[in-house]
C-alpha cells in the first residue's frame, strides 16, 4: 500500500502547505482501520452492562481509537506501518546523539505537520468526552500523541507518551507550541521543497536522504539547545511521576476499559497488570488480539467509533 503527497509549495502569503494527492486524501480514514466482524448484539449488551455497573471507570486508549480519524498505527494487521513498510520509528538514543538524525526527523515532521495537525476527533473520542461530562469516566489515560482527546474536550486526561503539539528543548526544558516551530521552519527554509511518499503514525512522512540534506533546523530560542517533540520516543521511558500518578488513578478506579490498544508496549500494559492484581473487572475493545486478552472479563473486536456511541453511560 502506497500513498503519496504532491510537492510541497509556498503560497503567495509565504505559507508552506503539503498538497495531498487525491489517492491519499480520499478515503484515507478507511485505509488504516483493520477489518472487523459485524457487531454482535449479545456482546453489545454485555458491554452495556459492564459500563452501567462501572462507577469509577478508568479508560486507556491507544492508536486504534485514532485510525478512524485517518492516523495510521504501527501494529494493525495488514494496515499498520509494520505491515505496510519495513520502516521503523525513530529511537530516542539516536535522536539525542545525532544532529543529522534530528535534521532528518524534523524535515519529515515539517512536511507532515499540516496534515497531522488537521486531524479531528471521531465518534469514539466524542463518546468518551461525553462519558466524562456525565460523570461516568473517572480518568482517561491515552498512549496517543495526537491531541484528539483534548480536541474532543476531555479534561480528566493523562497523555502517557506526551503530545506532538508541544516541543521541548533537550537542554533547558523550555516548552513551546509545535505551531510556533512550524513558523520558524518556514523562515529558515524559504525555498526548500520536497515530495513525500506515505504517512507515518507520529506526524511525519517519508523523504529521501537527498531531500533532507539542505533542510535547516532551528535551535531553542531561549538557550540554543536542540529541540525535540514533547513525546516519549521508542527506547525512552515515561516520566516516573506520570507513572505514579496513573497507578494511583488505577487503584482509585472500580473498572478498567482498554480502547484501541494491543498493549504490546509495556508502559501501558503494566497498568492492566495493576488493575488485574487489584481484581478490577477489565474490558478490552480492540480489533485483533491484545497482550491482555486472558486478563479481561470481556473482549470486543469492533470499531471504536462504531460501538462506543451506542452505549448509554448513565
Amino acid at each position: 500500500m502506497r500513498m503519496s503527497f504532491g510537492l510541497l509549495f509556498r503560497t503567495a502569503k509565504g505559507r508552506w502547505m503539503a498538497k495531498l494527492s487525491r489517492q491519499c486524501s480520499r478515503g484515507s480514514i478507511e485505509l488504516f482501520v483493520p477489518q472487523s466482524p459485524p457487531l454482535d448484539p449479545e456482546k453489545v449488551k454485555e458491554f452495556q452492562r459492564f459500563i452501567t455497573l462501572s462507577k469509577r471507570l478508568l479508560v486507556m486508549t491507544g492508536a486504534g481509537i485514532s485510525t478512524e480519524s485517518g492516523i495510521p498505527d504501527y501494529r494493525s494487521e495488514k494496515v499498520g506501518l509494520y505491515a505496510r513498510t519495513d520502516r521503523r520509528p525513530i529511537q530516542h538514543r539516536d535522536f539525542v546523539r545525532s544532529a543529522p538524525i534530528r535534521q532528518w526527523y524534523w524535515a519529515r515532521n515539517f512536511v507532515g505537520w499540516p496534515h497531522f495537525s488537521s486531524h479531528q476527533p471521531n465518534p469514539a473520542h466524542w463518546a468518551l468526552s461525553n462519558w466524562e461530562r456525565l460523570g461516568k469516566l473517572y480518568w482517561l489515560v491515552t498512549q496517543n500523541v495526537d491531541a484528539l482527546h483534548t480536541k474532543a474536550g476531555s479534561q480528566r486526561l493523562t497523555e502517557l507518551h506526551g503530545c506532538m503539539h508541544r516541543v521541548l528543548c533537550l537542554d533547558c526544558g523550555e516548552q513551546t507550541p509545535r505551531r510556533v516551530l512550524q513558523e520558524r521552519f518556514e523562515v529558515l527554509n524559504p525555498t526548500w521543497s520536497a515530495e513525500a511518499h506515505g504517512l507515518a503514525p507520529d506526524g511525519d512522512v517519508f523523504l529521501t536522504e537527498e531531500q533532507v540534506q539542505s533542510f535547516r533546523v532551528p535551535s531553542c530560542s531561549r538557550c540554543g539547545g536542540p529541540l525535540k517533540p514533547d513525546v516519549v520516543f521508542f527506547g525512552d521511558t515515561v516520566n516516573p511521576a506520570t507513572v505514579d500518578f496513573v497507578h494511583k488513578r488505577v487503584k482509585e478506579a472500580d473498572s478498567l476499559l482498554v480502547v484501541g490498544s494491543s498493549l504490546q508496549v509495556y508502559s501501558g500494559y503494566k497498568f492492566i497488570l495493576t488493575a488485574w492484581e487489584k481484581k478490577l473487572p477489565i474490558a478490552i475493545l480492540n480489533i485483533g488480539p491484545t497482550r491482555s486478552d486472558d486478563l479481561a472479563s470481556l473482549k470486543l473486536d469492533s470499531r471504536c467509533g462504531e460501538l462506543l456511541p451506542l452505549i448509554d453511560p448513565r
